[in-house]
């Protein structure tokens, strides 16, 4: 699944140098995440980084996009891929 920022969100910008895909980014009242460069940091480390340092867990899973891990691991290849 990718991830979602709640409305909980204080926009306090520590997520967002956090990806190492650069799927957030400062919407119009909170931050948001590209749900298809979202990989849960899949291929970059074991957690999703974001998660690890919001300090109101206002990141839970996207319910409405649910993804297994291969294919959180196919993302990240084309993602990373030098094509």
């Amino acid at each position: 699944m990718a991830l979602i920022i709640t409305d909980e969100c204080i926009n306090c910008d520590v997520c967002e140098p956090e990806c190492p895909n650069n799927a957030i980014y400062q919407g119009d009242e909170i931050y948001e995440i590209d749900p298809d460069k979202c990989t849960e940091c899949v291929g970059h480390f074991d957690e999703p980084q974001c998660q690890q340092v919001c300090p109101v867990d206002c990141i839970p899973l996207d319910p409405d996009r649910p993804e297994t891990h291969d294919q959180l691991m196919e993302k990240f290849v084309k993602l990373t891929s030098k094509s």
